[in-house]
């Protein structure tokens, strides 16, 4: 049967209930009227009256009109509790199947079709454990079940296993439903409104959602811990394993709430933003920055100067200036603040056990009722023939390696055009390294649109670094005192001749040798949670690089506040992390910063958007700092000034982007930002000529006409 007869049937049958006004007969108070008659009926064909019912029950869920929850209390006053549950269980479980095989048949392909993308993770979960999302959604009736029958059969879930579960799940709220049936067909005066069974009944309809919310959790607990012993006794409330940002601020959040707190790090406090990541890069960027001023000295009036310095002060500035923040991050801070700081290896050994190996050889075990994993990441280096013999530094190794160097490589080569490889890049080639940038894609920096990718190439290449894109790197090799590496662009093979090598293609996350694979906590390129971060047990939470989607310093602080609270307080009340305002810099020159979508993911994921763009070119602060260059790209609702993201690209764009994020983050439109002051003449007024130039495009003509021809009659 075509899909089109299926269509016409269906809207022959709906038009035809509401057309004969089946509905009249679908209220309590009609079927009261009608149940002397009807039990004379049963009593005469039994099993006739009974089919009868079944039958429409079974059509009224099937093509999900309304009625249903009437039919099932009207079930208690006509057959009784047993009867009444017998045939309602089976009739709606049927139903529903039938709408469920509906709607897979007509809609599942379009809407896959159409949606795929976006509905990867729900498929996945549903695969997965699709048979208890369905259980759950069945024993809470949040949503009508109509609306879970439509919405399931869009998913991959199997036919068998919709019809079962969805047999047990509506089964206690059958019964519920069915024995409230019963004791309304029993009132006979407005004194039986009050007698006891009826208001029990009514009782069990108003708190049933939260005792099936109790039972779920109580299942799920009882399935996930099943074959673990949980400890009478903890001798901590949290234990925190990771002691970067992440790490960090879950041991204060919980520290400051009075919890007993361990925090754990196997290497460095501050974890990588401090020692390797954020704080070194910002350091050497801001002396290659000042280097590179140096040689631009014309552009304000000066004398060019070729930058004189020892490349090992400048790393030594490097480390003085992580010494300089290290306080903040202390094992004596945080002691100070409550905090429990160890210093060694932790391994899970159970959801509530934690063995923590100290350097000194010495092995201690804390049970706790929580446990944050805060491993961070680490770089990922190619698996390419030869590199191990050429010898290689990543982003963590780089600042100790170059430090043992009288001076700069001169030959440097770094594979990878993303953040970090761009950063570091421009870094080296503005304090003196001849830099040649390898990159596999099409471009720099992928995740922006290809109007910020050209200006970052650009920008690079004006500080001489050779960039190759589209050059797949085959591999290393030493050819007599000179290391080389061979890439392959569609031009051919190339052997390209370096002093050093910098891994920058990205960072995975630190996964092993937690214990994570004795739980069975499912990781792969980071660790497997729900909205609130929990694994597969709600006691072990992640938060920061190990947890994704993002890898970033700010990102995993505001994760730590959602997996702190849960941990600590999600018996009671838990927080789903919220990722709607997400932004992020790349600290090249000039700085790409970004909140929200831009075009590229716009297009992606088929929303629609207006871009609103301003030149800083057109800027006064910008032109009078001799530095107009780049610009600020809006996104926006079509007709309304709703922001849906971001992207600006020019000095101190970091700074600039606050405003866009405070405003995304409350809700607050163009127009808001046009109409607040913003002080002359700052690179922050940008923000406002950009809301302006949004204003601008959208202003009523027709307004403007009407104003013409007034000022036009006053003038006579």
């Amino acid at each position: 049967m075509s899909k089109k007869i299926i269509f016409l049937v269906i809207g022959l049958l709906i038009a035809a209930f509401f057309m004969f006004d089946v509905q009249h007969y679908l209220t309590l108070s009609s079927i009261k009227q009608s149940l002397t008659s009807f039990e004379g009926w049963r009593s005469q064909n039994p099993v006739l009256v009974g089919l009868g019912f079944f039958a429409g029950y079974s059509v009224i869920t099937a093509l999900s009109l309304p009625g249903a929850a009437v039919m099932t209390l009207a079930a208690g006053a006509l057959f009784g509790l047993w009867w009444g549950v017998l045939i309602v269980s089976f009739a709606s479980t049927i139903g529903a199947t039938l709408a469920f095989l509906v709607s897979r048949f007509l809609l599942r392909d379009w809407v896959q079709q159409r949606f795929g993308n976006r509905l990867q993770a729900i498929n996945n979960g549903i695969e997965k454990e699709g048979g208890f999302y369905l259980f759950t959604l069945r024993l809470v009736p949040i949503f009508p079940f109509f609306i879970i029958n439509l919405v399931m059969g869009l998913t991959p879930i199997k036919i068998w296993t919709f019809y079962w579960v969805s047999q047990v799940g509506m089964l206690v709220g059958t019964l519920v439903y069915v024995n409230a049936g019963t004791q309304i067909a029993q009132i006979d005066s407005l004194a039986g409104i009050m007698s006891f069974n009826l208001l029990a009944s009514f009782a069990l309809l108003g708190i049933f959602p939260l005792i099936a919310k109790k039972v779920i959790d109580w299942v799920k607990g009882r399935r996930v811990y099943q074959g673990w012993t949980k400890p009478k006794q903890f001798d901590r409330n949290l234990v925190v394993i990771g002691a970067g940002a992440a790490g960090l601020v879950s041991s204060y959040i919980a520290a400051t709430v009075k919890a007993k707190v361990t925090l754990v790090e196997a290497h460095k406090m501050g974890g990588d933003c401090l020692n390797y990541g954020c704080v070194p890069s910002k350091a050497i960027i801001r002396s290659a920055k000042l280097a590179q001023h140096m040689r631009d000295g014309v552009k304000y009036g000066l004398n060019a100067t070729q930058p004189e310095f020892s490349f090992k002060a400048v790393m030594q500035r490097v480390y003085n200036v992580i010494k300089q923040v290290e306080p903040h991050d202390s094992v004596e801070r945080y002691t100070q603040l409550g905090v429990e700081v160890l210093q060694g290896y932790a391994t899970i050994v159970d959801p509530w056990t934690v063995q923590i190996k100290h350097h000194d050889g010495q092995t201690q075990t804390l049970t706790t009722r929580s446990i944050i994993i805060a491993t961070g990441a680490a770089p990922l280096v190619p698996d390419l023939p030869g590199i191990d013999d050429v010898g290689y530094v990543t982003s963590d190794t780089v600042w100790q390696k170059f430090a043992e160097l009288d001076a700069i490589p001169k030959r440097l080569v770094v594979l990878g055009g993303g953040p970090i490889g761009c950063e570091l890049s421009q870094a080296f080639a503005r304090l003196g390294a001849d830099v040649t940038q390898v990159v596999r894609g099409e471009r720099l920096m992928s995740r922006e649109d290809n109007d910020v990718s050209e200006l970052a190439q650009a920008a690079l290449a004006d500080n001489g670094i050779r960039v190759l894109t589209k050059h797949q790197a085959l591999g290393f090799e030493r050819d007599g005192d000179d290391k080389v590496i061979i890439v392959k662009s569609a031009a051919g093979e190339q052997r390209i001749v370096f002093d050093a090598l910098l891994c920058a293609i990205g960072r995975k996350s630190r996964l092993s040798g937690y214990g994570l694979e004795n739980l069975g906590i499912e990781s792969e390129r980071t660790i497997q949670t729900n909205a609130f971060l929990q694994t597969r047990f709600p006691n072990i939470l992640t938060a920061g690089d190990v947890a994704g989607p993002y890898q970033f310093t700010h990102t995993a602080a505001h994760q730590a506040w959602y997996a702190s609270v849960n941990a600590l307080f999600g018996q009671f009340k838990k927080f789903k992390a919220d990722y709607r305002v997400i932004p992020w810099v790349t600290f090249i020159d000039p700085e790409v910063a970004r909140v929200g979508i831009n075009e590229q993911e716009a297009r992606e994921q088929n929303i629609d958007y207006e871009v609103t763009r301003y030149g800083i070119d057109d800027l006064d602060r910008a032109i009078a700092d001799s530095a107009a260059h780049g610009f600020i790209k809006v996104l926006t609702v079509p007709g309304k000034d709703k922001i849906l993201g971001v992207t600006i690209v020019s000095e101190h764009a970091g700074e600039l982007l606050a405003e866009f994020v405070l405003a995304m983050k409350h809700g607050l439109g163009l127009n808001k930002i046009l109409g607040t002051i913003h002080p002359y003449p700052t690179w922050v007024e940008a923000n406002k000529y950009l809301a302006g130039e949004w204003k601008r495009a959208h202003a009523p003509q027709w307004a403007f006409k009407l104003l013409d021809r007034f000022f036009r009659w006053q003038r006579g």
